[in-house]
């Protein structure tokens, strides 16, 4: 099952603090914040020893089997629930395997500085990504009553698919959704390309995490400048129009009945969602309708688990932070 939580048996390769509709991923395995070396043992995520492999290739003719050298290696993982040599992908020869140990590390250090809990750890797409999360002890109040926690987010891939990526994500108490807003001039992420200057460039990121703080500032005044903005029925449709498109009238019948439901979800939760409370009507609320529908209601493959699946696809895939910075810079008032 793709994107899901690495599982073996009844075990899975993942740890939680709590309960959170935010990651929806796994089962809560502990009551109570955890450190990192726990997320390593608890998680399963320890003792992986990421390593490069050559990579050969063989051709087989009658004359025999002939081996051949290719450019490129594989990244090799010890599998953490049967002790045995796994492939993860195929890098090139400047990648360096930062560790999950080190991963962790460094957010140990992070935690001391921000008073940062950890609150989720996992592997994702048997051991090709790891994420972790903790929760920053500030807080912020759109509009004097709209609670909205912070986040740090950390992830890391084992098979070149993307960097190690740091980013702050604030959450909305009411529906738990990952904001993704279009500041401009603040940074909410910071990414570190996987080679052997990848361990002082995490060092670096500390400092860089500094920036972190104006961006929650600034993402406090655009949102308290959103929740004071009307916005009207036909400016909404208008947006969720501009976002997700209208399908042609020889449309497929199947791309006309998924854009009907899209639709009908989305005028739900702008009309009648409780999660509109307080801000329905709004520039605000009409962002937090996007929002929730793209984590929590957008269609995806694995209908098994489709909550798991829409909580990798915000940590691991590019597009439904798009969507969302779209928004926002369409709702932003001038």
């Amino acid at each position: 099952m793709p994107h899901e939580i690495e599982t073996h048996g009844a075990q899975a390769a993942a740890v939680f603090a709590r309960t959170d509709a935010w990651h929806r991923l796994g089962t809560t395995v502990t009551g109570e914040a955890f450190t990192a070396e726990e997320a390593m043992t608890l998680g399963h995520l320890g003792g992986w020893n990421v390593h490069k492999v050559p990579l050969t290739a063989s051709e087989v003719t009658p004359d025999g089997v002939t081996h051949m050298d290719v450019p490129g290696f594989a990244t090799v993982r010890t599998n953490p629930f049967t002790g045995q040599p796994e492939p993860l992908g195929v890098v090139g020869d400047a990648y360096t395997p930062l560790q999950n140990e080190e991963h962790a590390e460094f957010l140990n250090l992070l935690a001391d500085e921000s008073g940062a809990i950890f609150d989720t750890a996992g592997s994702l797409r048997g051991g090709r990504q790891v994420f972790v999360t903790m929760r920053l002890p500030q807080y912020l109040l759109v509009g004097g009553s709209d609670r909205v926690d912070l986040n740090i987010a950390a992830l890391n891939s084992h098979d070149g698919s993307g960097a190690y990526r740091l980013l702050v994500t604030p959450v909305r108490v009411v529906c738990a959704n990952t904001q993704n807003a279009a500041l401009r001039d603040h940074v909410s992420s910071w990414s570190i390309r996987h080679t052997r200057n990848a361990k002082s460039a995490v060092q670096a990121a500390r400092t860089a995490l500094g920036l972190t703080f104006a961006y929650v500032d600034a993402f406090q005044a655009e949102a308290d400048k959103m929740i004071a903005a009307t916005v009207t029925d036909a400016e909404f449709y208008a947006l969720v129009s501009d976002l997700f498109g209208t399908p042609e009238t020889d449309t497929q019948a199947r791309t006309r009945n998924a854009h009907t439901h899209r639709s009908a979800t989305l005028a739900h939760l702008w009309h009648q969602a409780d999660t509109q409370d307080g801000i329905r009507g709004t520039a605000w609320g009409a962002y937090q309708a996007v929002a929730e529908y793209v984590d929590h209601f957008a269609p995806v493959r694995d209908r098994r688990n489709p909550a798991a699946a829409r909580a990798a696809r915000v940590l691991t895939t590019d597009e439904p932070a798009r969507i969302k910075a779209r928004a926002w810079s369409a709702l932003t008032p001038v």
